[in-house]
Formats: structure tokens, sequence, C-alpha cells
């Protein structure tokens, strides 16, 4: 994995840990968790700023943009006890399916 990649996986990480925290934030009412939520998307918009780089936009955004909204969607049925659907389940296959699309034709 090159520097680019590892860049680009934990801006992800980041950015998810910080949406995963934005509920316990109470609309940027309480001041600790709004805290971390900020520095956690300020680190991730940093990290995907050097990423880019060396890695096409187009594919970065689409990793950045698919895996964060697989794994929050994930997060959401797993830990947030959002109710798990076929069709939740789906949307989230498809999406992964969609950025490996992308990567692969990133490759060509």
């Amino acid at each position: 994995m090159t520097t680019a990649w590892l860049f680009l996986a934990v801006a992800i990480c980041a950015e998810v840990l910080g949406t995963s925290l934005l509920p316990r934030t109470d609309g940027f009412r309480r001041p600790v968790p709004t805290i971390a939520v900020l520095a956690l998307y300020g680190t991730a918009l940093y990290l995907l700023s050097q990423a880019l780089r060396h890695l096409d936009v187009g594919v970065a955004y689409a990793v950045w943009a698919g895996v964060g909204t697989a794994l929050i969607a994930a997060i959401g049925m797993l830990v947030l006890k959002e109710p798990r659907t076929a069709s939740r389940i789906a949307g989230i296959a498809l999406v992964v399916a969609g950025v490996v699309v992308l990567n692969m034709g990133g490759a060509a």
C-alpha cells in the first residue's frame, strides 16, 4: 500500500469516526464532542489533501465517499441500532461495487 492510499484510508477512518460522533454533539451544543468532531473532520480533510498529491481526484473521492458511506451505514445499523433492511444492505453492496468498478477503471 502506497503512502497516498494509507493517507486516504486514515482520512476515511477519521471522517467516519467524526460522523459517528455527530449525534453526541447535540447540535453542536456539547463542547467536548463538538471539538472532537471538528478535529476529526479537519484531520480527514488534511489527510485527503495529502492523498490527492498522488491519486487522481475522481478515484480518491469515489473511494472516500463510497467507503465512508458504506461504513457509516453499517455503523448505523450495527452500533446505533438503525433498522437493518434488505434494501439498506443492497444499497451498501451497490456502493462498494461502484467503488470497485471505478478503481478497476482507474488502474487501466
